[in-house]
């Protein structure tokens, strides 16, 4: 489906009708196609990477080739393919397929086997074709070489799926990881910028002008993605450096030396190319001849010899063949490491003369600077694209380990090299089977060349399904990368006003990552696919531009250069440049040309229909809030709501307890949390049903009156009817997953497997005839959770339940290994721990506005109304005033129109503006209804029942409860675990520690005098200690106990002498802290002596 129909046929306002449509429950024939576009970019990125992007990153890996017993060998890759995920060999099975949902459930991973045609030669002869498997690699869930892609819901439903599966993210070890979509800079394009810091890279970088650097930077991509990083810097002595980077590591070349090693013009020639455009510029001439004559110096006059200088100073870090020459050693460094995304080495050359006037240009501040963090010099990293350069990398990495196995094994091979030999050696390759798991896995990336990349860690997060929002808000995010967030300057966060439409500017986490992780608006896409653009140098020539090795017909300063995917291809002349761009924007408009690169211009775009001005519009917005999120699009009335207020609800809607899936039998996730009667809200944003979010509800309607009642609710706290409380508001429950796996029991030991051995006391009679608790069984503190015996002993092993909450067992799944040949040895249990409402819990309304539960108020003490209903929650009208979140005033106000009126209402931003009012239109329904025209109504106490003087303003709004609870997060000990150093409490919640009293709790309680308290805090309570001190010399080492000799009985009473006075009767005991003795022995380690005076 193309953008413009998608978005045409948007809802003009919510309905509730297909709450009560016919067939419910029964899957549509198509998935919805709005919650399947969310991971669009992830899977197309992912399928173009393994067809076509396969193809290309195979054939641009160069041949390895070595010398192995006086024979050169070369190895290649001809060909690879991936494919489909499918069990292993000698497995019994119905269906070879692998589903993602297996792998889930026993913890392994999804993926797919890679297998690579390798040819090999002998001294220039080809010896034939060998099929290697190279691993396994992991396979997109929804990708084109996953089982699932295409399948309808019902299908899908069949394997345990989702009806809407999504896809997007890899399986590994049982998690769903996605790659996380990074911000890089826009590709193959000159980027003019300026760094203070540069000035310590050596002599001669010394800051010129206005306190800068200058520089002319690059991120190179090839077509196969592979990507490098190259620079241009000015120095103060007029020449230009260029720099790059190698295998991680950072070399500067002189401009002179690069340019005469790529063409074989004359000096003289190259001269003319540079000072195009700026022949009158003497300075600019004397630098360009500056460059010239270092080459010249070094006696380069001509490109073999420039090539040999290069060659035998780089070769010692190119690990070439010892037979390649100098030259083509600086071939190899040419080919790999200077402007990699062109072909060939004239148009380096040319590209390379426009960077370099281009930074003469900037130097002399006769060009602005660019910014890098400006949405124009950016791109997005897509999923697809690491995959890919990440496993191109390791196919060569992995020819370069057969070459080590077979200098390794060199000895032991006899003859010459045969096919035979060399699978033996292939199959001691390093495989990419771990490698890839281990990226996904931890998010680190392991490369010998960095892959262009500022970061290696943070690559891959867990889509975790705590609710669909938060899984969905993964697939739309990207991330300016790691390294931006330990800068001290927030130039990089800030929100710039060309990312309007394509970032949202609500959707960012407060805190250490605002501003670096941000979210795709909903309307925005990511182009996946690379398209062609080979035709197009033609049809600009054929436009007026004058191709690169030709004259135009002004001067050149009157000319613009003309560049295409970061190759210069000619120049316009200044006249002709609108034109030009207007004849390619008519193309683009009738789609005759693809758009091979982001072209930012300035456009003068309306927002309305009616505000359409001839002559001045150029464009139009497709819907006022087409500048937010998907998350952001659920906010209602979010236009109404103080801005950090809406980017609160953003994180909080994510941290909902809610509806996750409807999967829960077939899911094993450690934890997962679900609302038990979850509602679909009164009042909701058109882009709610445009995503069907009532499939995954996440809150209830809740009759919400504003009052300051009891004090309880001072401070963000709120009271919740306990009537309400009872019929099941907000009642959830968490489901914890914990597997058992019987081969990490008792290493070594095969014959484990679950059962009860009969009659045993241990077990009573809480557990099955299988050692397992039966479905539905409720768990206390110690009862029995699982048994096995040993086969060989016969002896039993119970294993209890440990948690203090209690449990219902939901349901126990038997896995088995990824070969299947695994006994009754690896179960998942999973249950379910109730968690209803408690005083402590959060709950938010979808304007930030959270508090905590602070009462469960008995429905006879509430204020009720004229007509005796009670509120389901108390709200303090404190909320109001300083966080202006009118947003949630109108909700109450529609929420009870809709009940009154059974309306599901639009609460879409910007639909009311200052003419047609949100209060009018409410009020006018509300009086149509027999209510109070704004919202408010007469209470009576619920204490004296007489009338409140104050009208008070009730409604309807949507509550939703959120996932931290007390029950969770308190802390309490007695007695327990001591660290064995310092004998003190040790922290931490999970192993009973103690709560740290640090060194402004202790200012407090001496601010409050009560030295006391303090002394049993620090003292008793932690490390009280007796020990001896010898009063003489006030030693506390010294004192020890008299050795006895060998005639004394073991009874007898042997004294404490001190062992430097030798005597017994200075010893005396005192209290120390334990941690004074341990630091007096660290001391006397250190030839410190400790003398204590005792009084």
């Amino acid at each position: 489906m193309d953008f413009a129909s998608k978005w045409s046929s948007l809802l003009t306002s919510p309905s509730l009708k297909h709450l009560t449509e016919a067939g419910f429950g029964i899957p549509k024939e198509k998935q919805h196609a709005a919650v399947q576009d969310l991971t669009k970019a992830h899977i197309e990125s992912f399928d173009q990477a393994v067809s076509d992007g396969l193809c290309r990153a195979v054939q641009a890996i160069r041949p390895l080739e070595f010398m192995f017993k006086n024979d050169r060998i070369s190895l290649a890759f001809v060909e690879a393919t991936i494919f489909k995920p499918v069990v292993g060999k000698g497995s019994i099975c119905r269906d070879l397929r692998v589903f993602p949902a297996e792998c889930r459930g026993r913890r392994c991973s999804y993926r797919g086997k890679l297998v690579a045609d390798v040819s090999w030669s002998v001294n220039g002869v080809p010896k034939g074709i060998i099929k290697q498997s190279l691993g396994q690699l992991p396979i997109m869930v929804k990708s084109r070489l996953c089982n699932l892609h295409g399948l309808p819901p019902k299908e899908l439903i069949e394997h345990h799926e989702e009806a809407e599966e999504m896809g997007g993210y890899f399986i590994v070890n049982g998690n769903e990881k996605v790659i996380r979509m990074l911000i890089m800079p826009r590709r193959n394009y000159p980027i003019a910028m300026s760094r203070p810091k540069w000035k310590n890279r050596g002599q001669g970088y010394t800051q010129y002008g206005n306190r800068t650097l200058h520089c002319i930077s690059m991120h190179c991509v090839k077509e196969e993605h592979t990507a490098i990083n190259m620079n241009l810097h000015y120095l103060d002595n007029g020449t230009v450096m260029l720099n790059f980077i190698y295998q991680k590591e950072l070399f500067f070349l002189p401009l002179g030396f690069a340019l005469k090693a790529l063409v074989d013009f004359t000096d003289f020639q190259i001269y003319q190319e540079l000072i195009k455009g700026r022949e009158g510029n003497s300075f600019y001439k004397s630098c360009v001849s500056e460059m010239l004559r270092l080459v010249m110096e070094e006696g380069c006059i001509t490109r073999g010899k420039v090539l040999n200088y290069l060659g035998e100073r780089f070769r010692v870090k190119m690990n070439l063949p010892e037979w390649y020459t100098h030259e083509q050693c600086a071939n190899y460094l040419l080919d790999q490491c200077i402007c990699i995304h062109l072909k060939s080495d004239v148009e380096k050359f040319y590209l390379l003369c426009l960077m370099t006037r281009k930074l003469f240009t900037f130097a002399k501040q006769e060009c602005m600077e660019e910014n890098p963090d400006s949405l124009m010099c950016q791109e997005v990293l897509t999923p697809g694209r690491l995959y890919l350069m990440f496993l191109k990398e390791k196919m060569a990495a992995w020819m370069v380990s057969v070459k080590l196995s077979m200098d390794k094994r060199a000895h032991r091979l006899t003859g010459a090299v045969s096919s035979e030999n060399l699978v033996k050696m292939f199959n001691m390759g390093s495989d990419v089977t771990h490698p890839f798991e281990y990226l996904l896995a931890t998010g680190n990336l392991t490369s010998k060349t960095g892959l262009g990349m500022l970061q290696n860690t943070g690559l891959c997060v867990v889509a975790d399904k705590l609710n669909f929002i938060r899984y969905l808000s993964h697939f739309r995010c990207v991330h300016r990368g790691a390294a931006f967030a330990k800068m001290r300057t927030t130039s990089v966060r800030r929100l710039l006003p060309e990312s309007w439409g394509f970032l949202c500017p609500v959707h960012t986490p407060d805190g250490e990552p605002c501003g670096l992780m941000n979210h795709m608006t909903a309307h925005c896409e990511i182009v996946a696919p690379a398209l062609p653009t080979t035709t197009l140098p033609a049809l600009l020539c054929s436009l007026g531009v004058t191709p690169v090795d030709g004259s135009p017909g002004r001067a050149y300063a009157d000319c613009y250069p003309v560049l295409l995917d970061g190759a210069m291809v000619g120049w316009v002349e200044t006249e002709l440049a609108p034109l030009l761009a207007d004849s390619l924007r008519r193309f683009k408009v009738r789609q005759g040309i693809s758009q091979p690169s982001a072209v930012i211009t300035w456009v003068c775009s309306s927002l309305a229909y009616d505000e359409i001005e001839p002559g001045v519009t150029t464009h139009q917005e497709l819907f006022p809030h087409s500048m937010l999120s998907v998350v952001a699009n659920f906010i209602p009335y979010s236009d109404h709501n103080q801005s950090p207020r809406n980017m609160y609800q953003c994180q909080m809607g994510k941290q909902t307890m809610g509806f996750p899936l409807h999967s829960f039998q077939e899911r094993s996730d450690n934890k997962l949390y679900r609302l038990q009667t979850p509602q679909s809200p009164l009042v909701r944003p058109v882009m709610y049903d445009h995503y069907n979010m009532d499939n995954y509800p996440i809150g209830t309607n809740a009759i919400v009156a504003v009052i300051s009642y009891t004090g309880y609710d001072m401070e963000d706290a709120m009271i919740l009817n306990k009537s309400s409380w009872e019929r099941g508001f907000g009642h959830g429950c968490v489901y914890k997953t914990e597997l058992v796996d019987l081969a990490e029991k008792m290493r070594g030991e095969d014959n484990l497997v679950f059962g009860v051995k009969p009659g045993d006391p241990k077990v009573m009679d809480k557990l099955d005839t299988d050692g397992l608790p039966s479905i539905g069984a409720v768990l206390q503190y110690g009862d029995p959770f699982y048994s096995y015996i040993n086969l060989n002993t016969g002896q039993s092993f119970v294993s209890f339940y440990k948690s203090q909450e209690s449990c219902v067992v939901d349901n126990i799944k038997v896995c088995s290994n990824d070969t299947g040949s695994g006994r009754f040895k690896r179960i998942c249990i999973t249950v379910r721990v109730p968690r209803n409402p408690t005083i402590g819990d959060k709950f938010a309304s979808r304007h930030g506005q959270k508090g905590i539960l602070s009462r469960l108020w008995p429905a006879e003490d509430m204020p009720f109304t004229e007509s005796g209903m009670t509120p389901d929650i108390l709200f303090n009208p404190h909320g109001f005033p300083s966080r202006m979140t009118i947003g949630m005033l109108i909700e109450s106000m529609a929420g009870k129109s809709g009940a009154l009126h059974g309306l599901c209402h639009d609460a879409t931003p910007f639909t009311f503006s200052e003419e047609s009012s949100a209060l009018e239109h409410f009020g006018d329904m509300l009086r149509a209804a027999g209510y109070n025209h704004y919202g408010t109504e007469r209470l009576y106490s619920g204490l004296s029942g007489l009338e409140l003087e104050a009208d008070i303003f009730i409604g309807v709004v949507y509550y939703q409860r959120l996932r931290h609870m007390v029950s969770d997060k308190f802390q309490v000990r007695t007695t327990g675990a001591r660290d064995k150093v310092t004998n003190q409490p040790v922290g931490g919640r999970n192993i009973q520690g103690g709560i740290r009293f640090g060194e402004m709790e202790r200012d407090a309680l001496l601010a409050h005098g009560t030295s006391f308290l303090l002394h049993d805090r620090l003292f008793n309570c932690s490390d009280r200690s007796v020990a001896q001190v010898c009063v003489d010399c006030g030693s506390l080492l010294s004192p020890l106990l008299e050795k006895p000799p060998p005639y004394w009985s073991a009874t007898r009473h042997r004294k404490t002498v001190c062992l430097l006075c030798g005597k017994s009767d200075s010893i005396d005991t005192v209290s120390v802290p334990y941690v004074f003795r341990y630091f007096v022995a660290e001391l006397a380690a250190m030839n410190i002596k400790i003398k204590l005076d005792v009084k």
